[in-house]
């Protein structure tokens, strides 16, 4: 059996727990989410793997940039990602990265870039499954009336975290403050 190495890091937007495997991070997400089980499962099963509680040096940078982004001073990462999921989910996932920092899309926006407008909902359950919150920016998904709508860190933390980007939503006559 496969070793997914995992920690806790506690920020200052919320819980979250690394994992690393293969030196790649597949984990970074909320402790305390709602499906914290059933996305556990997906990544245990993904990579035919089990949780041990242990450290790697990816887990130090990935703090590290993290760290650096809630204190203002980074705007993307660098850190080697492995997506568990569908090909779909996969592919939500990567259209979120291209999400620029403080800016926003809602489900239908980013249904549209994926060139599939009709598919909102499952576009919408590929944004709730992600595992790897923060560097995967689902926090930028927003709803098409300019509101904060779930989020698998709470809206504390995804107002927090919009916040901080000084996030702008995207309208069609050009960009507005979120705050």
């Amino acid at each position: 059996m496969n070793t997914i190495l995992i920690q806790d890091f506690k920020t200052a937007v919320g819980e979250l727990t690394l994992g690393v495997f293969e030196d790649q991070l597949c984990l970074c997400d909320w402790k305390y989410r709602k499906m914290r089980s059933a996305v556990d499962d997906r990544i245990k099963k993904g990579l035919n793997a089990e949780f041990q509680v242990g450290n790697h040096p990816l887990m130090e940078v990935a703090k590290l940039q993290i760290q650096d982004y809630l204190d203002g001073k980074r705007k993307e990462f660098d850190i080697p990602l492995m997506m568990v999921g569908s090909e779909f989910q996969q592919g939500v996932w990567k259209a979120l990265i291209q999400i620029p920092f403080g800016e926003t899309r809602s489900y239908l926006q980013l249904s549209q870039d994926l060139g599939n407008p009709d598919a909102i909902r499952a576009v919408a359950s590929a944004n709730g499954a992600n595992a790897i919150s923060i560097l995967i920016p689902c926090h930028r998904i927003i709803g098409s009336d300019g509101s904060l709508v779930g989020y698998a860190g709470g809206l504390d933390a995804k107002k927090k975290l919009l916040k901080l980007e000084n996030a702008k939503a995207m309208q069609p006559k050009g960009q507005t403050s979120l705050f």
